[in-house]
């Protein structure tokens, strides 16, 4: 299972799990559809921050599913 801190693993439209800022503390998931990837650098300790097809923005946690 992809932990989703390496850039390079997350493409646009991968479905993934990411945690929202407010939710940081409470470790709540959502899940979503990736439309585009925010973070620039190829590695981030807490997850590549991503915007998803509904607009939530959040780190992501876990990728679901291998193209």
């Amino acid at each position: 299972m992809l932990d989703g801190r390496n850039r390079n693993e997350i493409k646009i439209g991968l479905e993934v799990e990411v945690v929202q800022k407010q939710d940081q503390r409470t470790g709540d998931l959502t899940n979503g559809f990736v439309k585009k990837i925010l973070t620039k650098s190829s590695f981030h300790p807490h997850g590549i921050k991503v915007m998803l097809e509904t607009g939530v923005v959040g780190r992501v946690k876990e990728i679901l599913e291998e193209e």
